[in-house]
């Protein structure tokens, strides 16, 4: 008799255990079929771990291959520039709204971003000029290793959309204008040449020699079977220390006279 108890008994915890699995089982579809209905993500493409604190983590599974946490997917972005891979959240590259960086982290079915096989979204630019724009929206400074161009930053700058950026380009441009100017320094020089040396006096100029004016003084002359001369005045840019320690000190009074004579005939 307590034998036949105890067998009834064993089939009774049975049937509740099964009962429990497929609570679990139902419940466990219906959470994936509801990601599935809030998400619009392949079923096959989601998976649930848990975690050694008892939390379910919900994983994406990229192209290649590799699981990427759907929470930290919707707030880091990745992006393809010219072949070179950069990480950002998307709260970084939404920090200017108008720009076609912040347009990208948009989801739009009728205008979809280009990704390459692991998701990363294409852009066919120049990655070296695309780490001074990120960074600015990183901290808001435009900062420039010695080897990058400026001109070439204010080209991204232009092409993203962003407006400050352009300014802080033409502003450092503006800088460095300024600074080769106050750096550097005109010297002339005056070479005296037959005319039918002339062509071979301009062609030969070189060095960053330029022709500045070109003054006849054959005219003085009184005999007429003497050839034409004329006076050529020449021009270089120097670096300003050079000229102080007295290297190139060919800007005379006699060349100023000559040019100003030059301008009254």
């Amino acid at each position: 008799m307590i034998a036949l108890q105890m067998a009834s008994a064993s089939v009774g915890l049975d049937d509740v255990a099964s009962s429990s699995d497929d609570f679990m089982d139902e419940q466990s579809h219906f959470s994936t079929a509801s990601l599935h209905a809030v998400s619009g993500t392949n079923i096959s493409d989601i998976s649930v771990h848990h975690s050694s604190s008892g939390m379910d983590i919900e994983q994406q599974i990229m192209p290649g291959g590799q699981r990427v946490d759907v929470a930290l997917s919707k707030m880091w972005i990745r992006l393809n520039v010219g072949g070179t891979i950069f990480q950002t959240t998307r709260q970084t590259l939404c920090r200017e709204a108008n720009s076609f960086l912040a347009r990208l982290c948009k989801e739009d079915d009728e205008l979809p971003s280009e990704k390459d096989g692991t998701g990363a979204i294409l852009i066919d630019r120049d990655p070296e000029y695309f780490a001074p724009v990120l960074n600015y929206l990183r901290h808001g400074k435009l900062v420039v290793n010695k080897n990058v161009s400026i001109e070439g930053v204010l080209e991204e700058a232009e092409f993203y959309n962003l407006p400050r950026l352009i300014q802080l380009c033409t502003e450092r441009l503006a800088e460095f204008g300024l600074k080769k100017a106050r750096q550097t320094k005109h010297v002339y020089r005056v070479l005296q040449c037959h005319e039918e040396e002339l062509t071979n006096v301009v062609s030969a100029m070189s060095d960053g020699w330029k022709l500045v004016q070109l003054i006849p003084i054959g005219q003085f002359q009184y005999q007429s079977d003497m050839q034409s001369e004329f006076l050529c005045v020449v021009s270089r840019e120097f670096p300003d220390n050079e000229i102080k320690n007295g290297e190139h000190t060919d800007l005379t009074d006699r060349v100023k006279a000559l040019q100003q004579k030059a301008r009254h005939h």
